[in-house]
């Protein structure tokens, strides 16, 4: 049962996330020139790798690392053992929700780029959509396979920096 309640809740974080965070790139993209699109759409690209290098991190990490760190107090090795004790659903949270998120919001965006580019120049919609599609994905593809080697070679480092957010932010 604890499973199916995990499930409604990443349904429901996925619904609620996306509506905020379309609403706020639509508010962006649709008063700001191109860019500003362009940036925004840089930056949801980087937040998108930033998430899939902590959701990789955490499913290599090993709890073991941080437990003399916790036992001696160190701030944010208690908050890196609860994140990997919860590694399946931290992972899915990162990888997915807002991995997946990240990405519909850079196509959309993209899509609103290629639509002004194309307004703005005398490309074609068509060509101007390819050309924004092939750097979207070439940027995503290319920043996650850069970014995986980095987090499994530094897993228990970017577990321990996740966790001393959590401890600075007094996450729960």
């Amino acid at each position: 049962m604890k499973k199916n309640n995990w499930i409604y809740k990443v349904f429901f974080m996925t619904f609620v996330l996306s509506i905020i965070f379309s609403t706020i790139s639509n508010l962006i993209a649709y008063n700001g020139n191109l860019i500003i699109i362009f940036l925004l759409l840089i930056l949801i690209i980087s937040i998108g790798i930033m998430f899939d290098m902590i959701g990789t991190s955490v499913l290599t990490s090993k709890e073991s690392t941080f437990h003399a760190m916790s036992s001696r107090k160190i701030k944010g090795a208690k908050e890196a053992k609860k994140i990997l004790k919860n590694n399946v659903q931290i992972s899915n949270l990162c990888l997915d929700i807002f991995g997946d998120i990240c990405g519909i919001l850079s196509g959309g965006l993209g899509a609103v780029l290629a639509i002004g580019l194309s307004n703005a120049t005398e490309l074609s919609i068509t060509l101007a959509s390819i050309i924004i599609g092939a750097i979207i994905s070439s940027l995503t593809v290319g920043g996650k396979a850069v970014i995986k080697e980095v987090a499994i070679k530094n897993s228990d480092f970017i577990v321990f920096q996740v966790g001393k957010l959590y401890h600075f932010l007094r996450i729960k």
